[in-house]
């Protein structure tokens, strides 16, 4: 079968060649119909080499298709159920130590497989298993957002949008800061109430809450905008390093709020099935990513791209 492969520092993202999967004990395999591009599989191809377990490594952490295949010991799943995969800590994160869905077929452990309610496009369900399930997790589960609360969002990408919205349907005052003036509307239409620019133009706004979607070195402006007693939570990944004024998280928190839970993921899925929540997004074809990653690189992309193949 056919996968899209990391291979080592400073090069491309290759299309290889290698052997179809088959299930151990407690695992499944699964036909892959989509699967999500995320700037996560850009950060590992500058840092993954060393960290790695072994190379080449398959990419693609934001999957869903249909089970195939059941190994030993598995309960409650069968061959034709429609899923989502979380990486939820069970096994190591698919396409980052173990291989992941940039491929025909992967394997999963059951115990992160999320179900694909009927009538969900599949798109919306992978997209729903890292880009819902991490910024929802990390607005609402770790954020806490809720009325009367006072939130910023930085970054209103892929998982921006999906973190903004979370928020306002939690019935917080929602700001946004986005360099990309061509989404604001998106935003607006999202139900916040202001956009800017630059983060940097909160400080000592005193929200209760920000929530770092983009990570290029854009913690210390969540930090200087939170009143004491705020928190910040990290969630983008844009750098590999950052730095903080240290005397400025004095009195504030600064939480690092990594992937989320199968119950996360069902949650934004039955969210997105009801139209709640609406995420701009693009598919291309499997044959694709390579490019949809230059794509994303260069940011060009306007909320998520999605590749759709198999079935």
């Amino acid at each position: 079968m056919k996968a899209w492969q990391f291979e080592g520092a400073g090069k491309p993202i290759a299309l290889n060649e290698v052997p179809e999967p088959t299930p151990g004990p407690g695992e499944v395999v699964i036909d892959v119909e989509a699967a999500g591009l995320c700037h996560s599989d850009l950060m590992y191809m500058e840092v993954g080499e060393g960290t790695m377990p072994f190379l080449p490594m398959t990419q693609g952490h934001e999957n869903a298709g249909v089970i195939s295949a059941i190994g030993d010991g598995v309960d409650g799943w069968r061959v034709g159920d429609v899923v989502g995969v979380c990486s939820s800590g069970v096994r190591p994160p698919l396409g980052m130590f173990a291989p992941g869905g940039f491929a025909d077929k992967l394997v999963a452990d059951a115990a992160d497989l999320a179900r694909v309610p009927d009538g969900l496009d599949l798109s919306l369900a992978a997209l729903a298993t890292d880009a819902g399930m991490t910024s929802y997790h990390a607005i609402v589960k770790e954020g806490k957002a809720g009325p009367g609360m006072k939130v910023g969002v930085i970054g209103y990408g892929g998982l921006g949008q999906i973190g903004t919205r979370a928020a306002v349907l939690a019935g917080a005052e929602v700001h946004v800061a986005e360099t990309k003036e061509s989404v604001w509307d998106l935003a607006r239409g999202a139900g916040v109430v202001d956009v800017v620019r630059d983060a940097g133009e909160w400080a000592g706004q005193d929200f209760d809450l920000v929530v770092d979607y983009a990570g290029f070195d854009t913690t210390q402006m969540g930090i200087d905008a939170v009143r004491r007693g705020g928190t910040v939570v990290q969630v983008g990944l844009g750098l590999p390093t950052f730095t903080v004024n240290t005397p400025s998280i004095l009195g504030k928190k600064l939480v690092g709020s990594l992937g989320g839970t199968v119950q996360d993921i069902e949650e934004v899925f039955d969210l997105l099935l009801a139209g709640e929540i609406a995420p701009e997004y693009t598919e291309i074809g499997f044959d694709e990513i390579g490019s949809g990653l230059e794509r994303l690189r260069r940011n060009e992309v306007v909320g998520r791209l999605v590749a759709r193949f198999g079935g």
